[in-house]
């Protein structure tokens, strides 16, 4: 079989400390899933089941922890915001997981960066309209180094930080996600056959904002490093 266009290479996501990567193939993103950051737009946070949206997996970046991402600022926004995010990766196939086998589903962990065009957001939002414009669009999920499970362990606890031009923005903890990874897993399989590769961005805590060129942002977890991205 020919390809009349040819296919794009799948996004390679590297395994920290080897040679290895991962193939990225769909990214999941939670919304609202911290108490505070909910409240900081507007919403009363509370355990009815999360929702998710989808990034395409090409607006992964991924970004080395010896190296600084160059972000283009993108079109059609005057608001540009960062959202610091537990990431997990999926590393088997399984579908209406049961809670209790979630995290057997979970391969590794990363820092990520949710971008938001967040005028267009709250543009569509207001309009009751899907999300794509603000959320999906080119490189807007930058992404660090993946560690294994069987390094790092699971993520009931850690801290999660991100500064802008070396002010703290953002700080927090993954105790305080309200539904936690396991949960989202389970949830999330219910609507959908999990996959090696897919990405499940977990949510982001209170304090996000805009940002401009020639800003640096400095985002991290513990226990999974820091990443350094520059606006440009």
């Amino acid at each position: 079989m020919a390809f009349v266009f040819s296919p794009e290479a799948p996004i390679a996501a590297p395994v920290v400390g080897t040679n290895d990567s991962i193939a990225v193939r769909r990214v999941y993103c939670i919304g609202r899933n911290y108490a505070a950051h909910a409240r900081e737009m507007g919403f009363d946070p509370d355990r009815e089941p999360p929702f998710f949206f989808l990034k395409p997996d090409n607006t992964v970046v991924p970004v080395g922890y010896d190296e600084t991402l160059s972000l283009e600022y993108p079109t059609e926004t005057q608001n540009y915001h960062y959202e610091a995010e537990l990431v997990a990766v999926i590393g088997k196939s399984g579908s209406n997981i049961p809670l209790e086998q979630a995290l057997d589903y979970v391969w590794g962990y990363a820092v990520g960066l949710d971008m938001t065009r967040r005028d267009l957001q709250m543009k569509m939002r207001e309009m009751g309209r899907p999300w794509e414009i603000g959320k999906a669009f080119d490189r807007s999920a930058p992404l660090g180094p993946i560690h294994p499970v069987t390094h790092v362990g699971h993520f009931e606890t850690g801290d999660i930080w991100l500064s802008v031009n070396g002010e703290t923005k953002q700080k927090s903890n993954i105790t305080h996600l309200i539904w936690s990874v396991a949960e989202s897993v389970a949830y999330l399989s219910k609507f959908f056959t999990l996959e090696p590769g897919d990405l499940i961005y977990t949510g982001t805590p209170e304090g996000v904002g805009p940002v401009k060129v020639g800003d640096t942002i400095n985002v991290g977890i513990e226990r999974l490093g820091e990443l350094t991205v520059k606006i440009v």
